[in-house]
């Protein structure tokens, strides 16, 4: 017996988000607060990635002031200070990177071009909370997908893995049934979601959007 919530495509998934092909992120445990700070070397993306969804669901726009960090709360404002000429700028967290061992935050090109590393590509950094959405709040994610046989609901999330971040599979037992459900993204809002449903859909894929 099979259940799912999703369509099928014959060609393979295209990658669409540049930070999440082998990366699942868990967001510690705790409350942020203002003034709460990480240091660690910032580098910054560009054009290769402007008008591509984000972590958070938004289009990135490289002219933008946003952000990418590992473990911040989705929607967290930021102070950013260069420590190698004490520059700094303000930004919003929307996306998940950067990947890179040390460094902290990946910055769009306007947020980089505020602190003068356009051109060095990095550089050591501060970043200090100064608001946003940085306590424990109230998470969404996309259902794609249910299956009695786990194994199946296993090939659909590899079958995703390529081009979404934050895939997983839970265990649900639903009307006495045992079932393997999988789901896509983190969202703070439930509008974060749009962005990746749309594609979910162009690929062939239905979703519903459900608390995590």
């Amino acid at each position: 017996m099979l259940f799912l919530l999703a369509g099928c495509v014959g060609s393979p998934v295209s990658s669409v988000f540049r930070h999440h092909r082998k990366y699942t992120v868990t967001p510690p445990a705790g409350y942020y607060y203002d003034g709460y700070q990480e240091r660690g070397i910032a580098s910054w993306y560009g054009s290769d990635f402007d008008g591509k969804p984000t972590a958070s669901g938004e289009i990135y726009n490289m002219y933008a002031s946003t952000a990418a960090n590992k473990t911040l709360p989705l929607g967290t404002v930021v102070r950013v200070k260069n420590l190698n000429n004490g520059k700094t700028t303000v930004v919003r967290i929307n996306d998940r990177g950067p990947f890179v061992k040390g460094r902290i935050i990946d910055l769009s090109y306007k947020a980089a071009k505020d602190i003068g590393i356009v051109r060095t590509g990095t550089a050591p950094v501060v970043i200090t909370i100064i608001g946003g959405n940085y306590g424990k709040v109230e998470r969404f994610t996309l259902q794609v997908g249910a299956f009695v046989v786990r194994s199946n609901a296993v090939r659909l999330k590899d079958r995703l893995d390529p081009s979404f971040y934050s895939l997983s599979i839970r265990k649900v037992r639903q009307s006495g049934l045992l079932l393997y459900k999988v789901f896509v993204g983190d969202f703070a809002t439930p509008a974060q979601s749009n962005a990746t449903r749309k594609i979910l859909l162009n690929l062939g894929f239905s979703s519903f959007l459900t608390v995590k």
